[in-house]
């Protein structure tokens, strides 16, 4: 299939419905063997920390104060995390004062990420970096593009915080440019994009040695399994409208009524 399209283009939608498969594929084999997939991977671990996301730059105060008080207050995740970089880096004090507000509602004992899907430039992502520094964030989720890896390597000399990408990584070649480049202090990999499990599984060998973690970003049920399989996952991402129930191999099944409007015959 990576053949099939390398002409066509690999990254995109053709990755995706890739990676489709290939979760398909993973899931199957632990039904057949009537096994949850993390016996089949090989179990690392019993559970994996998750950390709520959302807190969308759309949100009203209130709103974002009540997502992120029942995250803390009603489920008990100690980590949390918001979209800030506001029309593309043009609202900075906006951002600012609700990395402020979100601090204030979540109390000093939970930790704070923020994710600025590429908004800011250079200089600018540094600036926010020491803003952020001081209320206490750890997280700097793609302060600045991904595709600009230089600049990420520069930001993580310049800022005591975590700077993290990876979920626009459609192949594992991906994933070693960021390390080469020195861009990076957590992997995030989806495997929904990056080719499947199996793929996911090579990038967080690839943190691995070199004493990296790997984030599985969004798709949480796809990720559990794999993740819980390497000793080097740091957390899921529990997406605000991501809660599923769960069944035997991936603990997904697929919503039939969904579907059948994109049915090929």
């Amino acid at each position: 299939m990576h053949r099939a399209v390398r002409d066509a283009g690999l990254p995109g939608v053709a990755a995706q419905a890739i990676a489709a498969v290939d979760i398909a594929l993973w899931d199957a084999k632990a039904r057949l063997l009537d096994l949850p997939l993390v016996t089949l991977l090989g179990r690392a671990r019993d559970d994996v920390p998750v950390y709520g996301s959302g807190g969308f730059t759309t949100y009203d105060d209130d709103r974002q104060e009540r997502q992120l008080r029942a995250w803390v207050e009603r489920d008990g995740i100690p980590r949390v995390k918001i979209k800030i970089g506001e029309a593309w880096g043009r609202e900075e004090e906006r951002d600012l004062r609700r990395v402020a507000r979100a601090r204030a509602s979540v109390g000093d004992a939970t930790a704070l990420y923020v994710d600025a899907n590429g908004a800011y430039d250079a200089k600018q992502a540094v600036r926010v970096a020491h803003a952020l520094s001081a209320q206490g964030v750890t997280w700097f989720e793609e302060p600045a593009s991904s595709d600009h890896l230089t600049a990420l390597a520069d930001l993580r000399t310049a800022t005591d915080l975590d700077i993290t990408v990876g979920e626009y990584g459609y192949t594992l070649p991906y994933f070693a440019h960021m390390l080469a480049a020195g861009a990076v202090d957590c992997f995030q990999a989806d495997a929904t994009r990056c080719g499947g499990i199996t793929v996911w599984l090579r990038a967080a060998a690839l943190a691995q040695a070199v004493a990296l973690d790997v984030s599985a970003h969004c798709a949480p049920h796809a990720h559990a399994h794999a993740a819980a399989s390497v000793p080097n996952a740091r957390h899921l991402e529990w997406f605000h409208d991501h809660a599923r129930d769960g069944v035997p191999g991936t603990g997904l099944t697929l919503a039939v009524d969904r579907a059948q409007p994109y049915r090929v015959v």
